[in-house]
Order: C-alpha cells, then structure tokens, then sequence
C-alpha cells in the first residue's frame, strides 16, 4: 500500500525538483511579459492541531515526496497560499478567499498539477474561532493519481468567491429541492425545520414545518453523579440536597 502511494507522489513530483533548486520563485505579469512581480506572502489564521503518528514509517517516503510538492506549489504562488500542511498521504493548501480563484486556476491547469477533478466541497464549523468557517476543496488528479485539499476561511459576514468559473461542478448542492438553511453549521438543528414527505391525497412530495417539543442539539441531561479522575471513582456533587432520614419503623401489632 505504501508503495503504491510512493508511486503516486513520485509521479507528480518527477519534474519538479529542478524548480525547487531556485531560491527565488517569480510570480510573471499575464498581460506583461517583461514585469516580474516578487510577492509577499500573506499571514495564514490556520493552526493545525498535532498528535503523535502511529503510521509515521509507513508513510514516510510519501510524506517526504509531498511536502516536497508543497514546498514547490507555496513557492509558485507566495501571494495566495499562506502554508501547507501533510499527514499521512493527504495535502492540504490554505489560502485566504481572495485566493480561491488563483490557487484552484493553477492546481487545474498547471502541467505539475492537472487537478481537473472537483470530488466535493465541504463546511466545518468551528464556532469558538473568530473566522468560524472553514470552506474546503477536495480536488482530483487523474493524469497524476493523486488528491489535494484547498481550505480557506470565513467569518459570519464574510464572502467565500464561487467556484462555478473553475469548475461546473461547484454549481450543485446535495440537497433536495427546495431546502432552506445550511445543515453544516454547528446551529442548525439535527431534525431540520421542515418535514419532507410523499402525500397519497395530493400525489407528490410536500415540505411541512416540523414541530419539536425541544431541539436535539441543545438537549442537557443532567445526572446526580459527576465522574473525577479516571472514572475508577464516582463521587456524589456536594450541591445536592441530603437525603432525608429514614421514617421510623412502625410497632407490629
């Protein structure tokens, strides 16, 4: 498995180590061919949690090979990818979303890249953070045989530019007809706000508010036993009224 996954990174970096050996990569003008523009790169928000690897020797090679690839894409487009992260055999380009269009017009058309696949766009939420959207591309290289995450960010008010332009597919939703809200928010109840079902008297689909006695998301139960430690040792919350003494036992007759 590992060395197939070589294969498949070797193949898309075969031509791009002589790029590499350049200290400095130049951005040229499309519309003037003499300027050279040498762009700064921008600052990235993103913070990439780490945890030990158990598969690290399994992916070695392939991670070598790919944050080779990384470094060679960050250096092409300094202005627009803010850093690059790998695990295992999977890469991942953060931009910001002014950088969108730039970024997935080159991983498309460039002949290292040639990722002309758009596999699904995807939401995170991330409520605690001040740019709590995350909005992600996965993209597809079938001449390469290989996989590229593109992410970028944005806040409540901000505005991510479409991907229609890139790629056709971007224009479709996997939802039915006629949905209102955005289920990947962290908000947005698990039951939704409108029922869908087939109606025999009127024969078609019809959508009917839902009705809940509370959301499921916001559900809270508490429970008189709190678990300390490791969960070896339960210890009953001192908030707790006492318990009340037990009634006198009855003389027989």
């Amino acid at each position: 498995m590992a060395f197939r996954i070589g294969l498949r990174a070797g193949h898309i970096l075969k031509n791009v180590a002589p790029f590499l050996q350049r200290q400095i990569i130049n951005f040229h003008h499309p519309t003037r061919p003499g300027l050279t523009l040498r762009l700064p790169a921008s600052a990235s928000p993103f913070t990439e949690p780490t945890s030990p690897n158990p598969t690290a020797s399994l992916y070695a090679e392939t991670t070598e090979s790919l944050h080779t690839y990384g470094s060679y894409l960050i250096q092409s487009l300094p202005k627009f990818i803010q850093q690059f992260s790998v695990v295992k055999d999977e890469l991942t380009l953060y931009t910001a979303p002014s950088g969108v269009i730039p970024v997935l017009t080159f991983l498309r058309d460039h002949t290292q890249c040639q990722f002309k696949a758009l596999m699904d766009i995807s939401g995170v939420d991330f409520p605690e953070r001040e740019k709590r959207f995350e909005v992600v591309y996965h993209l597809l290289s079938i001449k390469h045989q290989g996989r590229i995450r593109v992410k970028t960010y944005a806040g409540e008010a901000d505005h991510v530019p479409s991907a229609c332009e890139v790629f056709r597919g971007a224009d479709w939703y996997i939802v039915t007809s006629g949905f209102e809200g955005h289920p990947l928010r962290k908000d947005f109840p698990l039951t939704g706000y409108t029922e869908v079902r087939y109606d025999e008297e009127r024969k078609r689909v019809v959508y009917e508010p839902l009705q809940l006695t509370q959301a499921f998301r916001n559900f809270e139960s508490l429970s008189p036993w709190e678990q300390v430690g490791d969960g070896t040792t339960p210890r009953r919350p001192d908030n707790l009224k006492p318990l009340p003494p037990p009634a006198p036992e009855q003389p027989k007759k």
